[in-house]
């Protein structure tokens, strides 16, 4: 069925490949940012409350080391006391110190709970609302895009991009606040016990800056591949399981295999440069802090020496260090994720932004009515600029009429029913319906007077009742069996454990070629649309199945205007018309008897198929 094209390979899917593209950055992380941003703006009150509550959550955790400093100088100079026996220590001062603290670090921990929940909720809403407009979106997308694109590939973005967006968001957007919350206030907090042992302790932010602009310049690119790679192995291990019978049965497991490997070998590197760049974050900043935190400790000493400061107050400020290079650590792994958020957010706006088919048009025509008048109007198309597949092909179709579409494999029979049915539009010339060009319809008027029967069957995971039903509601079963008994099919449903209430697995697996194809076309058969294409409904079927589906054929094809593509020359005997393509433009055309009185290429081929038949 699927015309020689100059096109990518294709899987097994129907998903073609794509080359491999290296590793890069973002093509614009500002912009992408700038769009997630936008994105989220319906959620700024929300946002705002994440942001108030994790600065108040951070404000209580900032104090509670200098509250405690009290308590640390009240034991030490009891001790003193206790000592030189002028005194003892105020245990009933240090509990209130301490019941105090307790109380600082409870309030901390409800406010970062609570803002926790709220940008929960905010990410998972984000990704839900992404998941239903890129489920939307590819039902928009026309169909060149699938054709260049694999399937795996395509859902990379509903899985891995979009959950790889909402964790890095739920974490960065609240660790951003809770950061520079904590080393705005822990910096309050160390210079106002000693402005001395602050300027030692910032000595290490600087070596910060230089270790962490250079871990984000190197792991910026590997992210992106990885995300990149990640749907190239998605796409390939869809095509390979959809089609394991036939890596089976032509032996290609070894190349199979091989194929994976290599792109598991690059996703593999991608993935361990990135992780391992990003897990350099924490050893490097940990060896600087602690730098920091033997010149803070020397420096305490020394001034507790000189009775400068208290214990408390060092022991406050030591923890202030511990807490002022953690801040530091996660800002650094916030830049890491800011970058893997970009990477996916970017792809899944790429593919928000595609081209999409046109579906409403300006003053567009009612189609209350169709009497099934079809004309060619000198139709030319490619699918690539300049390589035509169809070349000047003009066709006038009145209702009623059988039109049978026959030629070699790659003569453009099913790129003319392409463009009937507007998966791709005309380069040149016109299609009209009824006196009107399509493309002045709007598009899901167009496409409800069509009913179609592929060759490739397409059932989905539900009961045979609803797949028959397909597209249409609230349909009594009455109806569907109707159907089903006019495509010959009813009789293997009976047989079925649970007959129209029989779940099919995905793809109708349990059942042959030939018994899909038969619910195929009694799903035709209910649509009861004014215009029927077959496009090889035959050719994938045994002799037996072939005969219910010409009888099937005979009965649906009254009373409407009909197209039919067929190899089997034998079973469009009795078209009204029938057209011999060759390379895109019209060899023959008549009735059979016509084309065979011609004795021309049709003649030929319907000959060659009898003699083979014998």
């Amino acid at each position: 069925m699927a015309e020689q094209r100059t096109r990518r390979p294709r899987g097994p899917m129907g998903g073609p490949g794509r080359g491999m593209m290296p590793g890069e950055k973002p093509k614009d992380f500002k912009n992408s940012i700038g769009k997630l941003v936008r994105y989220l703006g319906r959620y700024w009150y929300a946002i705002v409350a994440v942001m108030i509550f994790a600065a108040v959550s951070t404000v209580f955790s900032v104090a509670g080391p200098k509250v405690m400093a009290r308590a640390t100088n009240a034991l030490v100079e009891g001790l003193g006391k206790k000592i030189a026996g002028t005194g003892s220590i105020d245990f009933t001062y240090i509990a209130k110190v301490l019941l105090f603290t307790l109380g600082l670090y409870i309030c901390s921990a409800v406010f970062s709970f609570i803002q926790g929940m709220i940008m929960t909720g905010i990410t998972q809403k984000t990704c839900y609302r992404m998941r239903k407009e890129i489920s939307e979106k590819i039902n928009r997308m026309p169909m060149k895009y699938f054709e260049s694109r694999t399937y795996g590939e395509v859902l990379s973005r509903i899985t891995n991009d979009v959950d790889t967006l909402g964790q890095s968001l739920n974490q960065s957007v609240t660790q951003i606040i809770t950061s520079v919350a904590t080393l705005v206030g822990t910096l309050v907090m160390m210079i106002s016990i000693s402005g001395i042992m602050t300027l030692i302790s910032l000595v290490i932010l600087p070596v910060s800056a230089i270790l962490i602009s250079f871990i984000i310049k190197h792991s910026q690119k590997y992210f992106r591949q990885q995300q990149e790679y990640l749907g190239h192995i998605n796409g390939q291990v869809e095509e390979v399981y959809g089609g394991h019978l036939v890596v089976q049965a032509y032996n290609k497991q070894e190349s199979t295999i091989k194929k994976f490997e290599d792109t598991n070998q690059i996703l593999f590197q991608s993935a361990w440069k990135s992780q391992f760049l990003s897990g350099l974050m924490q050893p490097i900043m940990q060896f600087v802090g602690n730098l920091g935190y033997v010149g803070v400790a020397i420096s305490g000493g020394l001034l507790a020496i000189r009775g400068t400061i208290g214990v408390g107050e060092i022991q406050a400020f030591i923890q202030y260090v511990r807490n002022f290079t953690q801040p530091i650590q996660q800002i650094a792994q916030v830049a890491n994720m800011l970058q893997s958020m970009s990477a996916a957010s970017e792809r899944v706006f790429e593919f928000l932004d595609e081209e999409e088919e046109e579906l409403t048009v300006e003053h567009a025509v009612h189609l209350d009515h169709v009497d099934g008048y079809v004309d060619f109007s000198h139709v030319s198309f490619g699918y690539n600029p300049g390589q035509i597949i169809i070349r000047d092909f003009s066709a006038h179709v009145t209702p009623g009429q059988k039109i049978a579409i026959v030629g070699p494999t790659g003569a453009g029979k099913t790129t003319i029913i392409n463009l009937l049915t507007r998966l791709y539009d005309v380069n040149e010339g016109s299609i009209l319906l009824d006196g009107h060009d399509l493309r002045d319809y709007r598009l899901k008027d167009l496409r409800r007077c069509f009913s179609i029967v592929l060759q490739d069957t397409a059932l989905f995971a539900e009961t045979i009742r609803n797949n028959i039903s397909y597209g249409r509601e609230n349909i009594p079963l009455e109806k569907i069996e109707e159907a089903a008994k006019i495509a010959g099919a009813d009789a293997f449903i009976q047989r079925l454990p649970m007959g129209y209430d029989t779940v099919l697995v995905q793809g109708g697996a349990e059942l042959s070629q030939g018994e899909r194809q038969l619910l195929t076309i009694a799903r035709a058969v209910l649509a009861d649309a004014p215009i029927l294409i077959l496009d090889e409904a035959t050719s994938s079927v045994d002799t037996v199945t072939e005969q219910k589906i010409r009888r099937a054929m005979l009965t649906i094809t009254q009373g409407r205007t009909s197209f039919i593509i067929a190899h089997r020359l034998s079973t469009i005997r009795d078209s009204d018309l029938i057209i011999l393509l060759k390379d895109g433009t019209i060899a023959e055309q008549g009735t059979h008897d016509e084309l065979m009185a011609l004795n021309g290429q049709y003649a030929a081929m319907y000959r060659t198929q009898i003699g083979e038949n014998i």
